[in-house]
């Protein structure tokens, strides 16, 4: 079922060609797009599509072997021309009179014009400072690999390039969506892909499939995004396709919608993050009635017995059974057990969300999901087991693609440190002390210049108060971005880059076999340059730009990164065009692996012969190796742990609702906010959060209120939406809201267009995989009655222009 915010979707899928006026754009067209009535090919991360010119604005067209082509197409021309663009290089004031140094000024201050040639020189020789004076440990390089489809435009790699060429620098590890996951499962069975969309196709699922029981959901908003593009959106017609042969879905969470109504799912809407208390109550009725898979469990994994004590109260005297479980989760224990009989001796596959792992303890119920496929021995088998994320973007579930993708070398980094991704503002505000990583204790590198390209911590990051306040502590902070985003607006020097559209570039991803010819659209706008061209003009001040450009220019990168695809292809004996026939015919087809289920269904067929990479070369229901690292917080079996802050704690006592933060409908991430399937969902221009009609009529909240959400870290504006699809007790409010501080010069301003990680603690998940916790808050809501203050995160900052040479 739709969301209710964003039932305007419906109308967006029937017109499959958003249509935009974009004022002034035609001086700009490229002639090839005013010609070719196929339009331009391009790609995105939410679908392969085409760009044609129309009078006074431009068709987006979705690629044609799309059956379910995403609604977030429509937010692609706003991006073209927005009063957000960044027309030319920025310098903020204070960094440029007082010089580089730690400055609480950083978002607050306004920024001063400079031409490009200034602008790069003051660049350059900050980086030769602080590489000469700190070493390369000083220097942080953050990206965050979403903002572009392309292949050799993709400003992770541009970014890692440059900053390996100039002499390494401190990376972060993981991801805000994954980062507990991609620790604990080599722990236990093996790298991420082995359960996150290598062993379970969406045709399998159809085919053989009986029962899934999906924890967290599988929204196909979620599946509207794959890394690098998609030709074929297909899980609403695999999941259409599996409930009509009678495959039975049950969902467990407190969202309705996060599983689609074409599967005719039975929801059960259980107390959000109470997912390893159910999964508990479910394993102690297969193990007291013995209907778990002994011989599975003796054969295919180690520490069952271990885990066994536990699960029974052995030690601690508290069963793990239905009624325990039923107090924790909200669901009867008669249904619980019942739902354990269910999965026995039937095709099951058992699913666990990215969200789940999104919140403290979230190491455990990616855990715990594969120790209950396991007991029912279903891992390894077509269309049962265990499935990681299957679901969360559009490329899982398929085959993947046979030969190797253009890719563009960033060569080695010299600098060994590295933080986990959601730990940025640990290592902005503590330098020098000392962190627990999976196994490891580390230290917090002092950091002194941070350059971000292509990505937008203050959207992705939770606890924004605390994020400005670690902002203020390097000397120096570097944005590349094409649009007045928050992290923009708190960096010292920022450098205009183009959008996709207005460079060439190739999209490919592993699990979609359309190569798409990225074709320029437009002219860049004003004067933002693409960022190879910027770190090509650095890497010359600084002396290295053979190394980096390697004489190429960019369209002969593009000729150079395709040539390893096309001699594969050659080697498979398949007809290969040439780089300019590709790339006049706009795509390629490329071949795909047979589906074999991957690492596990060789395991399951020859556990000898291809035992997994865990130490035991089995499935580790208990880990040695995580037990010895002795964390409180991350044992070495899964287990339940009460949250440190929910709403029935004392720490929470003033904020009785459940805040799920999840990911938006209507964007990717912060991308794109100011297009028009985005603004269409708002809710007199805030972001809209949905409420339970019976905890709404308490606090006296209509349907299309603004209120208030709030709580001891901060507080936030949107737009109310009453819904009876979420249990009473939640809100859900998306991430991706521009941040909008309604005065930035105190420390703990409202925002007063809806960004919910205002709200969110920066905490790690564990010690173990320091993890991101922002899928779950505790907050309280109240109408707004005071005058509405006006959106202003889509205007450019104060600034003042400056000579402009060069």
């Amino acid at each position: 079922m739709i969301p209710d915010y964003i039932k305007y979707r419906r109308r967006t899928r029937r017109a499959r060609n958003p249509r935009c006026l974009v004022p002034g754009l035609m001086n700009r067209m490229e002639p090839a797009s005013l010609r070719n009535d196929r339009g331009v090919p391009h790609s995105c991360h939410w679908g392969a599509f085409s760009l044609r010119m129309r009078e006074g604005g431009i068709d987006i067209l979705p690629h044609p072997r799309d059956p379910d082509p995403s609604a977030l197409l429509g937010n692609i021309p706003a991006a073209l021309n927005h009063r957000a663009r960044i027309a030319g290089p920025m310098i903020r004031r204070g960094w440029l009179e007082r010089g580089p140094g730690p400055d609480g000024a950083r978002g607050r201050d306004e920024f001063i014009a400079l031409g490009w040639s200034q602008a790069l020189d003051r660049a350059a020789a900050e980086l030769g400072r602080v590489y000469e004076r700190h070493g390369a440990r000083a220097v942080f390089g953050g990206s965050y690999g979403w903002a572009s489809a392309g292949r050799f435009h993709d400003a992770q790699h541009q970014i890692h390039r440059f900053l390996n060429l100039s002499g390494g620098y401190v990376r972060s590890v993981n991801s805000y969506s994954s980062g507990a996951a991609t620790v604990i499962l080599p722990h236990v069975v093996g790298p991420q892909g082995f359960v996150a969309g290598n062993n379970v196709s969406w045709a399998e699922l159809v085919a053989e499939g009986a029962l899934v029981l999906v924890f967290g959901g599988m929204a196909l908003k979620n599946n509207d995004v794959g890394g690098g593009g998609s030709s074929r959106h297909i899980a609403r017609d695999r999941l259409r396709a599996a409930s009509a042969r009678g495959v039975e879905f049950h969902l467990f969470g407190p969202l309705r919608d996060d599983l689609p109504a074409e599967t005719r799912a039975v929801w059960r809407p259980i107390r959000p993050g109470t997912d390893v208390a159910l999964m508990l109550g479910l394993a102690h009725t297969l193990a007291s009635e013995g209907r778990h898979d002994r011989a599975f469990l003796d054969r295919y994994c180690v520490g069952w017995e271990e885990f066994e004590r536990y699960l029974f109260g052995r030690d601690d005297g508290h069963p793990k059974d239905a009624a325990w479980a039923a107090d924790i989760c909200g669901i009867p224990g008669d249904e619980i057990v019942a739902l354990a009989r269910l999965a026995a001796g039937r095709r099951t596959l058992v699913t666990c969300a990215q969200s789940l792992q999104r919140a403290e303890h979230g190491e455990q119920p990616v855990w715990m999901g594969l120790v209950l496929a396991a007991m029912l021995g279903q891992v390894g088998l077509p269309g049962g087991g265990y499935a990681y994320a299957l679901g969360s973007t559009s490329n899982t579930g398929k085959p993947p693609v046979a030969v190797p993708l253009p890719s563009l070398p960033v060569g080695r980094n010299s600098v060994d440190d590295f933080i986990p991704v959601a730990r940025i503002a640990d290592m902005l505000l503590a330098p020098g002390e000392p962190f627990d990583y999976d196994g490891r204790q580390l230290t917090y590198p002092d950091i002194k210049l941070v350059y971000w390209v292509g990505g937008n911590p203050f959207h992705h990051h939770q606890d924004l108060n605390r994020l400005r306040r670690a902002f203020a502590h390097p000397d120096t902070v570097v944005v590349h971005d094409s649009v007045w985003t928050a992290t923009a607006r708190h960096a010292d020097i920022v450098l205009p880059a183009t959008v996709t559209l207005e460079r060439e570039d190739i999209g490919a991803a592993a699990g979609d076999p359309l190569l798409v010819a990225m074709h320029k659209a437009v002219e860049p706008y004003a004067e933002s340059r693409d960022d190879h061209a910027i770190f090509a003009a650095l890497a010359e001040r600084l002396g290295f730009a053979e190394a980096f450009t390697e004489g190429r220019s960019p369209r002969q990168w593009l000729e150079f990164i395709y040539e390893p695809t096309r001699r594969a292809l050659i080697d498979r004996g398949v007809d290969a065009p040439d780089f300019e026939e590709f790339w006049e015919a706009g795509e390629l087809l490329l071949p795909t692996l047979p589906w074999d289920g991957g690492p596990l269904r060789k395991f399951r067929r020859h556990p000898e012969a291809a035992p997994l990479p865990t130490p035991s070369g089995k499935i580790e229901i208990t880990s040695a190796t995580v037990a010895g690292f002795g964390y409180p917080d991350c044992p070495g079996h899964p287990v339940w742990m009460t949250p440190t802050e929910e709403p029935a704690t004392a720490a929470a006592a003033s904020y009785p609702l459940w805040l799920i933060a999840n990911q938006p409908a209507t964007r990717l991430h912060s991308q794109l906010d100011f297009g028009a399937t985005s603004q269409a969902a708002k809710v007199q221009g805030r972001e809209p959060v949905r409420i339970h009609p019976e905890d709404a009529a308490a606090r006296g909240i209509r349907d299309g209120d603004v209120v208030r959400i709030f709580n001891n870290r901060g507080a936030c504006l949107a737009g109310a939406v009453l819904s009876d699809m979420l249990r009473p007790g939640v809100v859900q409010l998306s991430t991706g809201a521009w941040y909008d501080p309604d005065d930035p010069a105190v420390d703990a301003p409202l925002c007063i267009h809806g960004n919910p990680n205002v709200l969110t603690r920066d905490q790690g998940t564990s010690r173990l995989a320091q993890g991101c916790t922002g899928q779950l808050t505790a907050v309280e809501v109240e109408r707004f009655d005071g005058p509405l203050p006006p959106i202003k995160c889509y205007d450019p900052p104060p600034a003042s222009p400056a000579a402009r040479g060069g």
